[in-house]
């Protein structure tokens, strides 16, 4: 706990990106949420733009709305 899924159209990230997207990630929810780094996970999940639909945006951003705390503008 806590534990991160970012979902994103397949772009290749260098491995230096990846890495302090995952640093600045970690130290915002140990600092929001007070715990240590030692217990977040994160997954980066490439999605599909034709999977997009109804792999994202119907299952977690429709129907799951009410849990977004930042909503798309799309």
């Amino acid at each position: 706990m806590p534990h991160i899924n970012i979902k994103f159209f397949p772009v290749a990230l260098h491995r230096d990106t990846e890495q302090q997207l995952v640093d600045e990630l970690t130290e915002a929810v140990t600092a929001a949420f007070g715990c240590s780094p030692n217990v977040v996970s994160i997954a980066l999940e490439p999605v599909e733009e034709q999977r997009w639909q109804a792999q994202v945006y119907q299952p977690e951003i429709v129907e799951r709305g009410h849990l977004l705390r930042k909503l798309p503008n799309y």
